[in-house]
């Protein structure tokens, strides 16, 4: 099917309107082909890998199915991830924005269950939830499955590879034989054949396949590095690429702890997602990471599936995983939507043979790189210094700093040393201090390097040894966040103050919530805080009293911000 609209596909004009809205051109292939079998009430079996837009297939024809007169519970959608459960209700809002009285809720384990029956209770058109909350609420009759006429299995086979089987079941087996089911599942086994054979009624297949199982506008790469060089070697790659938004994943919760705690410690715009962050906390993470409040997102697999933002631009695999199929996943959240993503790998000693399985299972060369030194990353923010300096300039200049020009050539300087001085003043304010690694060592040899193979952590190497000054664009300028207040402290480098000292002192004696604190600035004498604006005030009051680093300091809102 091509040259297809969306007009074409016998939408209603609410739904094309919000279509045209969010500037959608032309359907995705399983688009195309799913909506209009869906809107004849067929069932469906649609076999997509993440990423071509199955989730506007499924939740375009269930949206014009719903009658908004009717404040009951219409369509049911069963997602594996309460993460999943989020973003597919968000979707459903975005695409039904022209539809006056669209109420649809998302239901999942972890949330308050009195807050949700309340939802229920006052009604919603679209319930969307993992298999195991909306069982209880089937128990708790504040689920009632006469009245579903669409049932949606998002992700079947990752629910079935979850344990979800006996609920899913249960579910379907509760709602009326006449209703409509859809299965959407990246693949097709024997599980997922089980349950369709056993609820569909003669379901349409629409397999939409590719000839590799990762995206083609996706680059792949890696480097060979030890763990203790891992934080040195991803800094670079930031520096000299400064992706707006990417996610790091790391497979365990301690790693990602502590990759998060170096990069902030570094300057950069960070946050992290993994089991032991309660639920609320998790979504606000997501919600600014979408929105562009930070850019690098550090993260488990808790986060590979469902993670649904189309600028991620880079995929960091800080450590490799161990099934191909998670790599897949992984990458899968760059180069959506046609646009063009990088992948880029960590991997020493056994973690090349995990490689080459990924290889053999996508069918596609991963691309060995060199690891970039520090000399083409100072040779980098020269260019952005100097891009910067003469954009300056070709605007209007401040002159009431001409006196001090005056005064500098007066005492003998000449007019190339006191810019040559004010240059090395503006790389030091916005550069970040590198550190030397072994694997710049031009004789290192990674394949007789093998004590790091168990993968521990070195803790000496924490990137607390300074900051990246310059913010998330590693030398351009930081352009702020609204939504953030600049706090000065009186005390800096020369009190041998660091990064993570400041943002342990901001988490522990201020009290404030997790990811309230954005970029850290560490300078001579004073640093200065990025904060959101809500736990400014608090964070003042809290922090009147103490002591960093055994020393007094004065702590209040930045006058030149």
């Amino acid at each position: 099917m091509t040259d297809v609209s969306f007009s074409d596909l016998g939408l209603s004009d609410d739904l094309l309107k919000a279509i045209s809205y969010l500037g959608y051109e032309s359907p995705s292939p399983i688009q195309a082909k799913a909506i209009p079998q869906i809107l004849k009430g067929t069932d469906i079996v649609g076999l997509s890998e993440t990423g071509s837009g199955k989730t506007a297939a499924f939740t375009l024809p269930a949206l014009q199915m719903i009658d908004l007169e009717d404040n009951f519970t219409q369509v049911l959608i069963l997602s594996p991830t309460r993460e999943l459960c989020v973003q597919v209700c968000e979707e459903v809002h975005r695409l039904g924005g022209k539809m006056q009285g669209l109420r649809a809720v998302p239901i999942y384990g972890g949330a308050p269950i009195d807050r949700q029956i309340t939802q229920l209770k006052k009604g919603a058109h679209i319930v969307v939830g993992t298999p195991g909350r909306l069982l209880d609420h089937l128990r708790r009759k504040t689920l009632k499955p006469a009245t579903i006429k669409l049932a949606i299995l998002d992700e079947a086979d990752r629910m079935l590879d979850m344990g979800f089987r006996e609920d899913m079941e249960n579910l379907l087996g509760a709602m009326k034989k006449d209703h409509q089911t859809l299965f959407f599942s990246a693949t097709m086994n024997k599980h997922v054949e089980k349950l369709i054979h056993k609820f569909g009624n003669d379901p349409q297949e629409i397999s939409i396949k590719g000839q590799t199982k990762t995206v083609s506008t996706i680059s792949q790469s890696y480097y060979e590095v030890r763990n203790r060089s891992k934080i040195e070697v991803l800094s670079r790659i930031l520096d000299l690429d400064s992706p707006r938004l990417a996610v790091i994943f790391c497979n365990t919760k301690r790693s990602v702890d502590e990759c998060t705690e170096a990069l902030i410690a570094r300057g950069y715009g960070a946050d992290k997602l993994h089991g032991d962050i309660g639920q609320q906390a998790r979504e606000r993470t997501t919600k600014r990471f979408r929105e562009g409040k930070f850019e690098l997102l550090v993260a488990t697999d808790v986060a590979a599936r469902g993670l649904d933002i189309d600028d991620v631009q880079a995929v960091f695999n800080y450590d490799i995983p161990q099934d191909p199929e998670d790599y897949v996943h992984r990458i899968g959240r760059t180069g959506r939507a046609g646009r063009e993503g990088k992948a880029i790998s960590f991997v020493f000693g056994r973690d090349i043979y995990r490689l080459q399985s990924i290889e053999r299972y996508t069918k596609q060369q991963i691309q060995r790189e060199k690891i970039p030194t520090q000399e083409e990353v100072e040779g980098v923010r020269a260019d952005q210094l100097f891009q910067l300096v003469q954009t300056r300039l070709e605007k209007e200049v401040n002159r009431s700093y001409r006196h001090y020009i005056d005064r500098l050539l007066d005492q003998g300087h000449t007019a190339t040393d006191i810019a040559a001085g004010v240059f090395e003043l503006l790389r030091e304010s916005m550069g970040r201090e590198g550190q030397a690694i072994d694997e710049d060592n031009p004789n290192f040899k990674p394949e007789t390097q093998r004590k790091d193979r168990k993968g521990r952590p070195d803790r000496g190497d924490r990137g607390d040894r300074s900051d990246r000054r310059g913010g998330r664009d590693g030398g351009k300028p930081h352009k702020k966040d609204p939504n953030m207040t600049t706090l000065f402290l009186s005390l800096g480098k020369a009190a041998s103050v660091r990064p993570a000292d400041i943002l342990g002192m901001c988490y522990r004696e201020g009290s404030i919530p997790d990811s309230s604190v954005g970029r850290i600035q560490l300078f001579e004498r004073h640093s200065l805080i990025d904060v959101d604006k809500d736990v400014a005030d608090k964070l003042i009051k809290q922090l009147s009293d103490s002591k960093l680093r055994n020393q007094r300091f004065r702590i209040g809102v930045d006058r030149m911000s």
